[in-house]
């Protein structure tokens, strides 16, 4: 169990594993995401499920190596097996025909967004994709969110590719174009699920967007995951992932999540120190 089948880089610093979780491939839905741990004196991190193939018994999780244990799973190689993998968690997306449904991905947040997409599709939803990256290099899943939408648009910061701006510029011309739209899914960094509900807000468009909170157990026991969300405490392992974009105080969130830089960053470098080949990208698989 849980043995890595493929393994691929999508971009620098960016991989996805094919995974061998029979049951997990079964049970997941979209929008919920599992808890991984690499060695036994690892970190548990939470990474959502990309993609499910039950009848090979796999799940697909894409991530981005910024801390240590990213980067130490990052080194993990076909054949190899992570330790723990516990799921699938979080509440399901709610999934019905809404309509036209724009689904924002930002960044690494494309992963997270494209099984949404693809559950809303086959739901008979009319799906507008919007996603985008800094740069061209740095976009994922491009062919994948094609094929799980009625129509992609594609977004860089730099203009490198697609619409120079971001999505939210995208969602805005859309709009202001007099195309209808019943809700908006934006996932990503935290400021990009802001501006998203912000951009929502100013027509009136229901928001969802999926929280990135710090995790540790997954089962709402530790707290760490806790969010304001309509002036109340919720926990994002048991309540979300997923919440209402005009709810969510994205201030204290962002707060919460630079408690621990320092931290994060001393283990980073120390990680760095031992492995310093692991910064050598590989080459990107399209």
């Amino acid at each position: 169990m849980n043995e890595i089948i493929t393994r691929k880089v999508l971009a620098e610093g960016v991989k996805e594993f094919a995974v061998a979780a029979p049951r997990l491939a079964r049970a997941r839905r979209a929008g919920q995401f599992v808890i991984v741990r690499v060695n036994e004196t690892g970190e548990r991190i939470p990474l959502t499920i990309a993609d499910a193939d039950p009848e090979a018994g796999t799940i697909t999780l894409i991530f981005q190596e910024v801390g240590k244990s990213t980067l130490l799973l990052g080194t993990l190689q076909e054949g190899d097996r992570i330790l723990d993998v516990v799921g699938p968690l979080g509440r399901p997306t709610h999934i019905e025909n809404f309509g036209t449904v724009a689904c924002l991905g930002g960044g690494i947040g494309v992963a997270p967004v494209h099984p949404i997409a693809k559950a809303m599709k086959e739901a008979g939803n009319h799906v507008i994709g919007i996603i985008g990256a800094r740069t061209r290099d740095l976009l994922i899943m491009e062919d994948r969110m094609k094929a799980a939408t009625s129509e992609l648009h594609i977004s860089t910061d730099d203009g490198s590719y697609g619409t120079h701006g971001f999505v939210t510029t995208v969602l805005e011309a859309l709009v202001n174009e007099g195309r209808k739209i019943d809700l908006v899914v934006a996932i990503g960094p935290v400021p990009m699920m802001s501006a998203s509900t912000k951009t929502a807000a100013k027509y009136n468009l229901p928001c969802v967007v999926s929280l990135n909170s710090i995790m540790v157990d997954g089962t709402g026991m530790c707290g760490a995951c806790r969010v304001t969300v309509g002036g109340k405490t919720r926990f994002v392992c048991v309540d979300g992932p997923e919440f209402d974009g005009y709810q969510v105080d994205f201030v204290e969130l962002v707060k919460r999540q630079r408690a621990y830089l320092k931290q994060e960053d001393v283990a980073r470098r120390q990680f760095l120190e031992h492995h310093p080949g692991e910064r050598c990208w590989e080459t990107k698989v399209s």
